[in-house]
């Protein structure tokens, strides 16, 4: 049952990566951690644990969902280029922050940021498009920034980085497609960081890889790395508010849950 809850996620967050660009992992999270709590895992370790884990799978979703986007011609790589630089160093060290937080004040870190996004996806709250896309140094700070606060919430970037894409006067498929981009270093760099950091924590359970457990991992993987694919097509293809509309509201349950 617990394997079958991994590959049913899977599927759904490589939807949301694809159709969103938003990595999945903002869904994967807290429902990791429902079922890491019910399987009894310590309490000290398991909001790093679905952390850690999250972005791990987000490897997998962003390599087929960016495959998807390029074959439309949407990334623009010479940002991916030049804010990865940034992302690298910004992942490691947001994973360090999110290893350093207790456990439970991790989850209502996670609760709020799903309040916030839930909020500006039922509102489309995107910036208006007000300033071109920055220069090498600022695209590498705003890499930095977003990685380090991607490592902290286990997410692939998207929903930090497509309004600043937005903002940057990039047209919202290409913001989609490029933030997708974006996700891959995130994830890979805060996923060894958060493999590392936790190697010789206690409490952990088999079949663990420091803050990344196994079993979900690979659930996860196997399916969003198909779906993903249908995602992608979905967001050249579909009008998304209602999608997003629903969404948002299934975020704004998971973070009152989280804070209550």
């Amino acid at each position: 049952m617990e394997f079958a809850l991994y590959l049913l996620l899977g599927a759904a967050a490589g939807v949301l990566a694809g159709l969103f660009g938003v990595g999945g992992g903002i869904i994967i999270v807290p429902v990791l951690v429902f079922s890491f709590t019910a399987q009894g895992f310590a309490p000290e370790i398991l909001t790093q644990l679905a952390v850690g884990t999250s972005l791990a799978t987000i490897i997998f979703t962003s390599i087929n969902s960016v495959l998807a986007h390029h074959r439309q011609g949407a990334v623009q790589w010479p940002i991916v280029r030049w804010m990865s630089l940034g992302i690298l160093i910004g992942a490691g060290f947001g994973a360090l922050t999110a290893a350093a937080i207790y456990g439970p004040r991790l989850q209502q870190l996670i609760g709020v940021f799903a309040l916030v996004i839930a909020v500006q996806m039922a509102f489309g709250l995107q910036p208006k498009a007000s300033a071109p896309v920055p220069g090498k140094l600022g695209l590498t700070a705003a890499g930095g920034v977003i990685g380090w606060a991607s490592a902290i919430f286990g997410i692939g970037g998207g929903s930090l980085n497509v309004p600043f894409l937005s903002w940057r006067s990039v047209p919202i498929r290409q913001a989609v497609a490029t933030s997708s981009a974006c996700g891959f270093p995130i994830a890979a760099a805060s996923a060894l960081s958060f493999m590392l950091i936790g190697w010789d924590k206690p409490h952990l359970p088999e079949m663990s890889l420091g803050f990344i457990y196994l079993p979900a991992l690979v659930g996860i993987a196997f399916t969003s790395m198909f779906s993903a694919r249908f995602g992608a097509r979905l967001a050249h293809r579909l009008p998304p508010l209602l999608l997003k509309r629903l969404f948002a509201l299934l975020l704004f349950a998971v973070g009152l849950s989280f804070l209550l």
